[in-house]
């Protein structure tokens, strides 16, 4: 089971044994829950071939990262205290409209993430490209190619979905009735294959930034702190204020992002100590 964490997962024979469960129980299961065994035999290979791409377009660890444990520990620390301070002021000056609408908000941030970060990226990029010196510039150019390419499969996937869904409904209402079966079923496997691996490319595609870490170590710091001011501002424009009084509410509306990108200065500030990282020429 631990090896089902890695970006290569195991052939279906090797994950079965590394199971060890007895062949009665499997004899049993595949007459009692013989659903979800067949589910387990056509799933695991499924999400394991749109895994392997996804990992492979979208590396869980990039080569050109810098780990920082430190970093890692505060920003975890960071994020345990705003989520608890989030559910501190909804449990005080909260009603259950401000709930329902941080569940909402919740939920949006997980949608929009990706998108947002695509639509940023560019920005932040050409600013470090303009700061950056004629050889810095040169050295960037391949690995921003290929960090474009990796957003291309992912905005390729993510416009595949619907097609294949509308060809599936077209399918099975256009067609005859001997093809409206068959057909719908045969694009349903790609469907979800598309579906999987976007999945599985989500998390480390937004981790790296699109694999914008191999264009410079600190991108990845700079967008976060880019990202965090930009969904402030979605939810003050969607949802208004945080509830409270107005100094809670001003500091719930800043101290998050304030904190966020204080953090990512000083990821970049020891990017810069310890493994001589510059924004600028």
């Amino acid at each position: 089971m631990r090896r089902l964490r890695e970006d290569e997962w195991p052939p279906l024979g090797e994950f079965l044994k590394g199971l060890r469960v007895h062949g009665c129980i499997w004899a049993m299961a595949a007459m009692c829950a013989w659903p979800l065994v067949v589910g387990l035999l056509v799933g695991y290979p499924l999400a394991r071939s749109a895994r392997r791409p996804a990992r492979r377009i979208f590396p869980s660890r990039s080569r050109h990262r810098h780990p920082d444990d430190d970093v890692t520990r505060v920003q975890r620390r960071r994020a345990w205290t705003a989520t608890l301070m989030s559910l501190l002021i909804l449990a005080v000056y909260g009603k259950p409209e401000d709930v329902d609408q941080a569940q909402q908000q919740f939920m949006m941030r997980l949608t929009v993430s990706p998108w947002l970060l695509l639509l940023s990226a560019p920005v932040v990029v050409a600013a470090l490209f303009r700061w950056s010196s004629p050889n810095a510039r040169r050295a960037m150019r391949a690995p921003l190619r290929t960090a474009g390419k990796s957003a291309l499969w992912y905005v390729g996937a993510f416009t595949a979905v619907p097609l294949l869904g509308g060809a599936i409904y077209y399918t099975r209402t256009r067609l005859e009735q001997d093809m409206n079966l068959w057909a719908p079923l045969a694009l349903l496997v790609p469907l979800l294959w598309v579906l999987l691996f976007i999945v599985f490319a989500t998390g480390p595609a937004v981790r790296s930034a699109f694999n914008t870490v191999d264009v410079h170590p600190a991108l990845p710091a700079l967008l976060t702190g880019a990202l965090v001011w930009e969904f402030s501002a979605i939810n003050l424009a969607v949802g208004g204020l945080p509830p409270g009084p107005p100094l809670v509410q001003l500091a719930a509306l800043v101290g998050g992002p304030a904190s966020v990108t204080a953090v990512a200065w000083w990821e970049i500030h020891r990017l810069r100590v310890r493994h001589g990282v510059r924004l600028r020429a």
